[in-house]
Formats: structure tokens, sequence, C-alpha cells
């Protein structure tokens, strides 16, 4: 993990700071009104960024709460000093244009705890667009995560992990009172967790984004995608390859395209397959799939993988999905 030096903060603040123009005319050379018009010059009103500070017990689940964020594009900085929370946010702010910044902070002990409160004070009367985030968890479930994953509380010293937990929880109460969000994560799992902040923080609400769908055709003679979520074999259809006319097109060629469709059952199982298809997407969509392959097979994937994987990219465009086409093996032969 990068290491950042306090001075070089200070040094980069002192930098952003508004200049003196007092003397700008001091030389004579310069017109006198210009810096006047300087400072009444009109300044565009810069969108602030959204600001999300993530706390909580340990082992109630803010490393699962930062890869949810990441995952919708939130800047995300994990286990951050307090003291380096504003230095770094004015730097975002003011030079990288990042919409959305989060920072997962860890309060060991009672100094990181009182740095908190005071840089919690300081973004609320400088910026509208934060909140912070509690995540607590039962001492019964924390025991549970802990003993599973085998490693001691950071608190707990020399003493039982219980004791950790509660001096924790003991450092972290008046913190919890001054949280905007404070989701319990007892009974929750990793993907109800992510389905939770997406509706609490993101608004999300129950209009779940589809999967990014990828069609890929192949050739089972050169072996199966090992990134296939679901596997078509359309061998059960007449070969264009003894075709002689067809054997040197493709299925990207209307002529096979026109031949494999034809077939009886072809344009049918499309069309049946991609039915089905529509209530999988409801369910991966629910569980947070992000992504899903679909590969379609034929012998060496030229003709008739290829035709129809591009009919199951089309239906499915036509319900609203996104889909990417991909022929792993055409022009391997």
């Amino acid at each position: 993990m990068m290491k950042w030096e306090v001075s070089a903060f200070n040094g980069i603040i002192q930098a952003m700071e508004p200049l003196d123009r007092s003397y700008i005319n001091d030389t004579g050379k310069i017109p006198k009104n210009i810096a006047l018009h300087d400072d009444q010059a009109y300044l565009p009103e810069v969108e602030q960024t959204e600001f999300l500070l993530i706390t909580g017990m340990s082992g109630a689940g803010r490393s699962r709460v930062a890869d949810t964020l990441e995952d919708l594009d939130w800047y995300v900085v994990d286990n951050m000093p307090p003291s380096l929370i504003q230095p770094l946010r004015k730097i975002i702010t003011d030079t990288s244009g990042i919409a959305k910044f989060a920072a997962v902070v860890d309060v060991r002990s009672r100094s990181f705890f009182d740095e908190l409160s005071s840089v919690m004070a300081s973004l609320r009367e400088t910026n509208s667009h934060f909140r912070m985030l509690f995540l607590d968890c039962s001492d019964e479930e924390l025991v549970k995560r802990f003993e599973n994953v085998r490693r001691p509380h950071p608190l707990q010293g020399q003493g039982r992990l219980l004791d950790g937990i509660r001096a924790e929880r003991e450092i972290l109460t008046s913190l919890r009172d001054q949280a905007d969000i404070v989701i319990d994560t007892s009974r929750l799992s990793v993907h109800d967790l992510a389905r939770k902040v997406r509706r609490s923080i993101v608004g999300e609400g129950d209009n779940l984004e589809a999967p990014r769908i990828t069609v890929m055709s192949f050739g089972f003679k050169y072996g199966v995608p090992v990134d296939a979520d679901n596997m078509v074999d359309v061998r059960f259809l007449a070969n264009p390859y003894w075709v002689s006319e067809l054997r040197h097109l493709t299925g990207h060629d209307s002529e096979v395209a026109d031949f494999v469709l034809s077939l009886p059952g072809a344009q049918e199982f499309v069309n049946k397959y991609c039915s089905l298809m529509m209530d999988v997407m409801n369910g991966y969509a629910h569980e947070l799939k992000p992504f899903l392959t679909i590969a379609v097979g034929c012998t060496g994937g030229k003709h008739r993988s290829v035709a129809i994987a591009e009919a199951i990219a089309e239906n499915l465009r036509n319900n609203s999905l996104g889909v990417r086409v991909v022929h792993r093996d055409l022009g391997r032969e």
C-alpha cells in the first residue's frame, strides 16, 4: 500500500491556497484594473464531490462495502488514517474531477477516534454531500466471523476475542450515533450487504442492472471455453461443412446463416433458449452477477456456432440487453 507523507500533503495544500494579488501592479507594467477584473470574473460552479466515510465494527463488512462501491465507479481508499482524509479530499475535489469518493476508516484507538470526530465536524461544515456509513454487527456474529478466519481482533491484545469486540464497541458508540446510515450486518450475507448498499447509498431501488453479456462461438475440437457460464451445443443441427457450396464460407455469410436457421428446429431453439435466458437474467441481476458468458459450440467453430451465436445475440438485444459477440475459433482452420 502506498504511504503518503503528511509534509507532502501540506505542501500541496499550501500551493492550492489563493494567492495574494495585492502587489500585482507594483511593477507599473500591468494596468491597474486587471487584478480587479480578475477578482470579479464569473467562475462557473463546480459540482461538489459526493463523499462517503465508511467505518464501524471490525468484521462487520467494511471491505465488502468498499468492493461494492468500486464496482459502481466510486474512488475508494481503504484503511485511511483520519488525519489524511481532509488533505486527500481536497486534492481529489480540486484536481482530479472524481465525482464519488469513499474513505474506509478503521478506528483502532481513542486517539484515532478523536481525530475522526474532528474531521467529521469539519466535513459537515464544508461539504453538503458528505455522509457517514456505520456498519454494526452483534457480538455473537463477530465472534463467529473472527473464528472462521482465525484472526485476532485488532483490540484484543492478550485478552479474549470478546474483550476486543467490547472495547471497540465502547469506543465507537458515540460515532454510531452520528452516522447518517447504519447497517446491521448480523444476518446479512455478503450479497445481501451489497444489495443493501446499492439501495441505501446509490439509490438503485429494485431496478437492478442486468449482467453484461458476451455470446461466444467456439469449436469443440479446440476445447471448451474456461469462462463459460452457459454452454450451448448446436451439433444437433446439420453441418454446412458437408455442403460443398458452403464449406469455404462462415456463419457470418448470409448463405450459411440462412441455411442453418432454416434447418428444422433451429429458429425455434434460438427463441426458446432466449426466452429461458430472460428469466435467468432476472436471477443473475438479483444476485449481482456483473457479467455473463454464453458459449455456443459446434465442431470447428466456423459455421453453425457462428450463425446461432449471432442469432442469440440479436434476440437478446431485441429484449433491451447489452450484448457483444466474440467468435473465438473463427479462422483457425
